[in-house]
Formats: C-alpha cells, structure tokens, sequence
C-alpha cells in the first residue's frame, strides 16, 4: 500500500478491494521533511558495512510497480529478511533519512521524478502455520499466503489471491476482495513503534476500517494533506483461520481465478482499483462505467474497457499520463454526478506542485 509505510494494495487493495479492493503494494515510506543532507554515496557504504545490504543509486523504479512507470530512487537497497528490515529503518530513522519502503508495488503510482531519499524494497518473506494460525512477515505476498494456507487445510485467506500486494501491505490498507477483508481474520500484528522498540498488537489495536488502519497515515492527518509516513510500522502478521477440506478451498481459489480473468485487465500494467467505493450507491466502477468514461485515454494511459476502476498503462505511458487521467476521471465523476471519487492508489514521489500529495 509511501515513504514509510508498510504494505500498499490492490483490488480494490491496492488498494484495494477486489474486485474492488486493495492490497499493498506497497509500504509507503517517510515523506516528511529533513533537514539532514542526503549524501547517497556515504549513506549506501554505511549500509552496507553496517547492515550487510547492498544498494544502488538513481535506480529506476517502474520494474518494481505493477504500473510499470516511474523515476529513479536517489539510493535503492533490497532487504530479505526480518532481521535486515527491521536493522535498515532503525538506521533510516537514526540518521533522519527520508524512506519509502515499497512491497510489490501495486497499488502505487511512482512519479516520473522519482522519489527522494532512500527506498527499500520488502522481500521478508517467512512464513509458517501453526495450528490454526497462519504466521507471515510483512514481505509475503498474500497470493502466495492463500495457496500456502489452501495446502494447510486452513481457510480464510482465500480472498488473498485477489491481493497483489504483500501481508504488510494489506494490513496497512485493511485490504479487501470477495466479500471478506484482513480485518476478518486477523488476529495481531507485530509492529516497529516510533521509539523503535518492537509490540504485538491485538486487532482491537490495528484501528482496522474500510480501507484504513492506524499505519495508514500519522495521527491527525486527512487525506488532502501532504504524504507522510505512519510512526508504526508493520513487521509481520498473525491471522487466525478456519479448518476445512484442501479440496473445497482449492475450489474457492479457482472461482476467484476465473473472477478476476473474466472481470479484471490482468495482462496489462495497472496498480489495481484507482478509487475507493463510495460509502453509499453505485460502486467507482460503477459511475465511472455509466458516465461512458471506458476507453478514455490520456496519452498511454487509458481507463480499462473490461473494469472502469482500473486504469491500465497500455502503450508504455508515463505516470503524468495515469495521474492526469486519474484526475480528469474524479473530476468529471464530481461534476456530472455530484460524488467525490477518493483515490484508492498512492501517488508516491516529486509530483511537479504536490509535494507527494495523496489526495
């Protein structure tokens, strides 16, 4: 599901829902301000001397989003455990650093500028079941989740496999698909706090909501206000499932297979659903369909003719192109039917006069 963030969507997680849901995507990271100098030669050393992660500078960043669009980021380092994780944002936070830290990158929109600082691509992806509870770091992606607890006999995470995100992506963003959400089965969340001590969280604790959590934005913020990264983040998840037949869940697995193949743009660049369902009416789908916005294109970007909500990146667009169409769609959707569409999907990075703004 963002300069520091855990986990980004899709479906409508992707934010975003499943069809209508999100999913992670992505993690945002830290977009506050700093006054601290960047020097991305003299940080990438420290890294990697101290914590034994390699990085790389201006790396381009569209190959690590569903969108396939985006600049470089000022220094890039992949983590793949726990350990390194935790051990990068300690340092990212001691040493004041701006960071995003990005998950599959689903449900993000990466500015063609790029983003500042340093960003961390989540690839902790251990995981074990453990009765009837399924135990995953942030990094796993929850397609991988479902089919992991389907051969374990255990069910609940089928909705997974609608989620390109990863676990602390769709933690981040409640994600949700096929009429269940993370909210329904999860049981706590071990957590990175701001004083950089660790926690396990209850549900009661998530702030879990449509799309929201308290890892979504930092206390006090609406969503006009300038990205900023939560002060917790997560590490890992515990979800509590139900046992059933490997067979039946299997089952279940491949209607939603033949769901998405029949109702979603699944061979072209996307970030899952741009907008949220309105919390009454028609689905964004929906209005988007009825106002005959299918097909509408800014330059290669267009909104999918098989789902409204989905704009896909058909013939090799920028991320201005997406934003602008994404615009162009709530702004007509406003004007013609009275309803403010909110975007389901981040804008992440230097967006000429937002500042990293996420509407």
């Amino acid at each position: 599901m963002t300069p520091e963030s855990g986990p980004g969507p899709e479906m409508d997680a992707s934010g975003a829902a499943t069809a209508e849901a999100p999913g992670d995507a992505l993690m945002p990271g830290d977009g506050r301000a700093s006054t601290a100098p960047f020097d991305a030669i003299a940080l990438g050393t420290a890294i990697q001397r101290r914590i034994g992660v390699k990085t790389s500078r201006d790396e381009p960043l569209a190959r690590f989003t569903t969108m396939r669009v985006g600049g470089p980021a000022d220094l890039f380092a992949t983590v793949h455990n726990i350990h390194e994780l935790r051990a990068i944002l300690r340092f990212a936070r001691s040493r004041q650093i701006p960071y995003t830290l990005l998950g599959r990158g689903s449900n993000v929109v990466i500015a063609d500028a790029g983003i500042r600082g340093l960003v961390v691509q989540n690839r902790a992806e251990g995981s074990k079941v453990d009765g009837e509870t399924y135990q995953a770091e942030a990094g796993v992606p929850m397609a991988r989740a479902a089919t992991e607890t389907q051969r374990a006999g255990l069910s609940g995470l089928e909705f997974g496999l609608a989620i390109p995100g990863t676990v602390g992506g769709a933690v981040w963003a409640n994600a949700g698909a096929h009429e269940s959400d993370v909210a329904s089965i999860i049981e706590s969340a071990d957590v990175l706090l701001a004083d950089g001590t660790e926690r396990r969280l209850a549900i009661d604790e998530l702030g879990l909501g449509y799309r929201e959590s308290r890892f979504k934005r930092p206390a006090g913020m609406d969503a006009a206000s300038t990205y900023a990264a939560p002060d917790d983040l997560v590490l890992a998840a515990r979800f509590r499932l139900q046992p059933a037949d490997e067979a039946t869940i299997k089952g279940r697995l491949d209607e939603i297979r033949r769901w998405r193949q029949a109702h979603q743009p699944l061979g072209l660049p996307s970030a899952g659903s741009v907008f949220r369902n309105p919390a009454s009416g028609p689905s964004a789908g929906a209005l988007i369909d009825e106002l005959g916005l299918k097909g509408r294109r800014i330059g290669g970007a267009v909104v999918s003719e098989k789902h409204a909500n989905f704009i896909v990146n058909d013939q090799k667009g920028t991320a201005a192109d997406v934003r602008a169409l994404a615009d162009e769609v709530r702004a007509e959707v406003l004007a013609r039917t009275g309803t403010t569409l909110e975007f389901e999907i981040v804008f992440l990075g230097d967006w000429p006069g937002t500042a990293g703004r996420a509407p």
